[in-house]
């Protein structure tokens, strides 16, 4: 009986972990995504997203060292115009008015809530789930081509001229050309392996607008803003969540992007043949 028990324990556990082992431990990125890049985890300098001030004038974000909790899975390349609109013939997205571009080309004139939407298609479509990154791990992605957004050194008692070198830094960017969003490669491929990064094409993140208070070497957050997310390309931005196209005077803050594009990232599954190998192995010990 107890031989038998056993026997029936280990056959239960090669049943159970089977079909799982081939979904939880090796997530095979869709073929229609032409790709994804999984970056190992590692320490990299981040400039804090957001708008922060100490007694009462205008300062940079603090520099920070981080180290992202897991590696990280990104596509390789933007989502397409063709992509979308496989979202949009099932229903699962809004349609857009998507300018004359090549089905290859990144999809632009897209909000924050519908690349969140695509998302959402794209996690039940796959079983994988998928969103779009965080400030700090588009950061992280783009590596070299990402750009620390510092404000030069001015005279932090004249709170006027910490505000006229926030609108000269501004000011001196080379205003993008709202031209069309280029062919993917356009761009160039950065140290990770990512495509158009800091092209023409900005991405949208997850992470909120928030205003922070640095008084007394303490960070205080005093107004968390998810109507305005941060976005990311050839510098950062924020735009207001449901603004398709920057022109249109969505911008929150800084220059605003020539257009709006995104690219998700993968969450890890969950361990679950772990859990299930150490259960049957208890029920074994027990037997």
């Amino acid at each position: 009986m107890l031989i038998l028990m056993k026997v029936k324990l280990a056959m239960l556990a090669g049943a159970l972990a089977a079909p799982i082992v081939a979904t939880a431990f090796a997530p095979t990125p869709p073929q229609d995504q032409d790709g994804a890049r999984r970056l190992p985890s590692a320490s990299f300098s981040y400039r804090a997203a957001g708008d922060f001030s100490r007694n009462g004038r205008p300062v940079e974000g603090p520099l920070r060292e981080l180290r992202l909790p897991t590696d990280l899975v990104i596509m390789k390349r933007q989502v397409t115009v063709a992509e979308y609109g496989r979202c949009v013939d099932e229903g699962a997205c809004p349609r857009i008015a998507i300018p004359a571009s090549p089905q290859d080309a990144p999809v632009v004139g897209v909000s924050w809530h519908d690349a969140s939407a695509y998302a959402v298609w794209l996690s039940r479509k796959t079983g994988v789930t998928y969103r779009l990154p965080t400030d700090a791990e588009w950061t992280f992605a783009a590596a070299e081509k990402a750009r620390d957004e510092a404000m030069p050194l001015v005279d932090p008692s004249d709170p006027a001229q910490a505000w006229i070198a926030r609108y000269e830094t501004e000011s001196a960017r080379a205003r993008p050309v709202a031209t069309a969003a280029q062919p993917g490669g356009t761009f160039g491929t950065n140290s990770n392996g990512l495509d158009d990064l800091g092209g023409n094409v900005w991405e949208w993140t997850n992470s909120c607008f928030v205003r922070v208070s640095l008084d007394g070497g303490q960070e205080r957050t005093t107004n968390t803003n998810c109507g305005v997310r941060v976005v990311q390309g050839a510098h950062r931005s924020y735009m207001t969540d449901f603004i398709r196209d920057p022109r249109s005077g969505g911008c929150a803050a800084g220059v605003p992007p020539a257009n709006l594009g995104f690219r998700l990232v993968m969450e890890p599954s969950p361990p679950v043949v772990t859990a299930v190998t150490r259960s049957v192995a208890k029920l074994l010990r027990r037997a």
